[in-house]
């Protein structure tokens, strides 16, 4: 492992535990897919949602065991760190 790799390893490990409450990701739900935490909400399904021009409140009424706020913490998420995920 490069010393790249390395660091991005860690920075998505410090990630993935800062926005738990945002974010889980288990083999027991949804068979590892990124989900909502305490749902079973796949993340791709909020981006998908995004990318085809929705709002955000479109997506809470098609998804209402989501939060605004784990939205806007996983908008957060991605913006501010978009090139350790795309490294």
């Amino acid at each position: 492992m490069s010393p790249l790799e390395f660091t991005q390893n860690k920075a998505k490990t410090w990630i993935m535990k800062t926005y738990s409450e945002v974010i889980t990701i288990s083999p027991e739900i949804m068979h590892g897919t990124p989900v909502f935490s305490g749902t079973r909400v796949p993340i791709q399904t909020a981006i998908d949602y995004f990318k085809g021009g929705e709002t955000i409140d479109d997506f809470l009424e098609g998804f209402p065991s989501v939060t605004k706020e784990q939205v806007l913490q996983l908008l957060d998420l991605l913006v501010t760190n978009l090139p350790v995920f795309a490294a």
